[in-house]
């Protein structure tokens, strides 16, 4: 299954995927510029200025400024696009927030990460990350959606073997009812 061809392009979760990644892709291009203007502390300074409660130096703001470009730029041209573009930069900022943690307060702290940084970074990672999943991961996905539908095409091929193992990968009742 190929993720980026299971969803129609004019289906509704798209709308999803646009607003989430429009919204978070201007906030980080006005931290971006706001980081850049102003008095500059240097472009990989460690120390960094205080913009919109957050720390950051010229390296951090053009890195804003590109992510939060890419992330408007799937919003605009949305759909799959979207979705893929929100669950990498989600994970880049994950990513990021684990870098920055390590790095807090020592000389390798070349994009100035304070603490406030990195709680940022992880939150608005697993938000991005979970707009760019919304529709794609679920238990109980509607029945016209693609996912479902690709999940429950093909009948279930049970397992086989001694029973002892038949109840280990397949524990419970055989056919269970209230799901």
């Amino acid at each position: 299954m190929k993720l980026q061809d299971e969803l129609p392009v004019d289906h509704k979760l798209g709308r999803v995927y646009r607003f989430g990644a429009g919204l978070g892709g201007v906030f980080l291009v006005v931290f971006g510029i706001l980081g850049l203007t102003g008095s500059h502390p240097g472009f990989i300074d460690t120390e960094g200025k205080e913009v919109l409660g957050l720390s950051s130096n010229g390296a951090l703001s053009v890195l804003s400024l590109v992510a939060g470009g890419v992330l408007i730029l799937g919003a605009v041209i949305g759909g799959n696009i979207a979705s893929n573009i929100n669950m990498a930069i989600g994970l880049l900022f994950v990513l990021a927030g684990f870098v920055g943690l390590m790095v807090l307060d020592s000389s390798a702290n070349r994009l100035a990460f304070h603490i406030s940084n990195v709680i940022f970074s992880f939150v608005f990672g697993f938000v991005v990350l979970t707009f760019g999943m919304y529709g794609r991961v679920s238990s109980h996905l509607p029945k016209d959606n693609p996912y479902w539908k690709e999940r429950h095409s093909r009948p279930e091929t049970l397992p086989s073997g001694p029973p002892t193992f038949v109840k280990v990968m397949r524990p419970g009742p055989p056919n269970p009812t209230g799901h």
